[in-house]
């Protein structure tokens, strides 16, 4: 007798209701990969053809025109290694603030644990406001510089619950064990502690590397200096703007040229600006699973 498969041991609205997910993913998968092929495609496209014609696959048509003149601006070099550096920095001090501040509230006899948890909880709902921070990051003399987009947004209190959480979940024979050794605290949190939090270190890392990866407005604000500026306040340019730095676009000669190359060249930065993300993810993947559920089974 022919075993029946799982899904036909399915009641009808079980069936019904798996199928409806299936459809509503794969229309989810739609909309994100066919603008991702589009841009791809645009980006190699010759400008007159992708402008009259749109996207085709023939090859005749391909040109890598876009990607010659994009890495060959220095403007975008500058501004791929600041925004490199920044990322990485930023990264490093907001992870390291947030398991210092996740590891004493996780603690059962921590005085002043539902203190500090409300006022954490609070900062979340309500801020300073531009003009105060402003004021604030300017008084610190901290204006053109570095950690005025890495300081104001190091510590997330959300990345701080989620990474109490984790802590809480690790066993308590962890620290009797410790005890037992003779460490200490500082001893138990850097040498015992930090080694067997590597799945959410990983998520909080890339959760903080991509969103300062994809910021612009705190650059944009504290930032005058443009070997300062990070890749995206380049990008904004090209894409809000339609602006690309002239010497991308300088030996062309008529306008409907330069335009046709200004479209091509959007798409080209949006594929380049992309990568490290795109090459990032798979060292992550293994553990993102497993960090991003910390806070899903104990709050």
């Amino acid at each position: 007798m022919k075993k029946k498969s799982k899904f036909a041991r399915y009641s009808t609205q079980d069936k019904a209701l798996l199928l409806t997910g299936y459809i509503l993913l794969g229309l989810f998968v739609i909309a994100i990969i066919i603008p991702m092929i589009y841009i791809i495609v645009a980006s190699f496209m010759d400008p007159v053809t992708l402008q009259n014609k749109g996207i085709t696959f023939d090859f005749d048509k391909w040109t890598v025109t876009a990607y010659q003149r994009v890495m060959s601006n220095s403007q975008i070099w500058i501004g791929f290694k600041n925004a490199v550096v920044y990322s990485i920095v930023f990264t490093v001090v907001s992870v390291f603030l947030t398991l210092l501040a996740a590891y004493p509230m996780s603690r059962a006899d921590f005085k002043g644990k539902g203190f500090f948890n409300t006022i954490f909880v609070i900062t979340m709902f309500f801020g300073g406001g531009l003009i105060p921070t402003y004021l604030l990051i300017s008084n610190m003399h901290l204006l053109d510089s570095m950690w005025a987009i890495i300081l104001p947004g190091a510590f997330s209190v959300w990345n701080m619950i989620i990474a109490r959480t984790y802590y809480q979940g690790i066993p308590g024979e962890l620290r009797e064990a410790a005890d037992v050794d003779g460490a200490n605290e500082m001893v138990y949190f850097f040498k015992i502690l930090i080694p067997v939090c590597t799945p959410v270190i990983a998520v909080l890392a890339l959760w903080q590397f991509v969103a300062m990866w994809n910021s612009y407005f705190d650059a944009m604000i504290y930032l005058n200096d443009s070997a300062k500026q990070p890749l995206q306040l380049v990008l904004r340019s090209i894409l809000i703007q339609n602006q690309p730095e002239s010497g991308m676009i300088s030996d062309m000669q008529s306008t409907a040229e330069r335009a046709q190359l200004a479209e091509l060249l959007k798409y080209a930065t949006i594929i380049i600006s992309s990568l490290p993300l795109l090459v990032m993810y798979p060292f992550f993947q293994k553990y993102f699973d497993s960090g991003i559920m910390a806070g899903s089974v104990k709050g």
